[in-house]
C-alpha cells in the first residue's frame, strides 16, 4: 500500500527516486515548478527533453500524459514530466488532471521508483482551484494500483499544505 506524506517546502530539494514536474507541453522549461526543476537540475534535464521533442514528442507532450528524463543535479534519479490541464469554468477537465497523477505513477512503476514527490499539479498558473486540485490528487493516488511505496506531496505554502492535509485525513 502506498503511503501518502505531505511536506511544505521546495520540491527541488527532495531526496526521492523521482520528482514530478508540472511541465508545459513544450518540455523546454517554463515558470513555477517547471522552471525551478530545470534551474536546479541543470542542463542535463533540458538535453533529455530536447531529445524527446526530436523523437516521440515533436508536437509536445499531450496534457495528462507523462514521460521521464534524468534528474540532472537534483537529489533524485528521474524527473517525470506531466502536463496538467488549464482550469476551465465551462469544461470539466478533471479527468485530465487525474490522468497526470495516474500516468506519472505508471511511469514511476516502469522505472522502478519507490518514492515519488509530486507538486500540486495545475494549482498554480493553470488556476485550478486548490481544494479541488488536492481532492483529485489524493483520490487518484489512493485509487491507483502502483508499486510506489511513498507518494510525497510537496506543497509550496501553508494554504496548499492545508488543502492537501484536509484530503489526507
Amino acid at each position: 500500500m502506498t503511503t501518502i506524506t505531505l511536506v511544505q517546502g521546495d520540491i527541488t530539494q527532495q531526496s526521492v527516486d523521482a520528482i514530478v514536474n508540472a511541465a508545459n507541453s513544450s518540455l523546454l522549461g517554463g515558470g513555477g515548478v517547471d522552471g525551478a526543476i530545470h534551474r536546479r537540475g541543470g542542463p542535463a534535464i533540458l538535453e533529455d527533453c530536447r531529445r524527446l521533442r526530436a523523437s516521440r514528442y515533436g508536437k509536445g507532450l499531450p496534457t495528462g500524459q507523462a514521460v521521464a528524463t534524468t534528474a540532472g543535479a537534483l537529489d533524485a534519479r528521474w524527473v517525470i514530466h506531466t502536463v496538467g490541464p488549464v482550469h476551465s469554468q465551462s469544461l470539466d477537465r478533471s479527468a485530465l488532471l487525474a490522468s497526470c497523477y495516474r500516468e506519472s505513477l505508471r511511469v514511476a512503476d516502469e522505472l522502478g521508483a519507490r518514492t515519488v514527490a509530486f507538486p500540486a499539479i495545475s494549482a498554480g498558473i493553470y488556476a485550478w482551484p486548490l481544494d479541488d486540485a488536492a481532492r483529485i490528487a489524493v483520490e487518484t493516488v489512493r485509487a491507483t494500483e502502483t508499486s510506489v511505496e511513498e507518494v510525497r506531496f510537496v506543497l509550496f505554502d501553508e494554504r496548499a499544505y492545508g488543502a492537501f492535509a484536509a484530503q489526507v485525513r
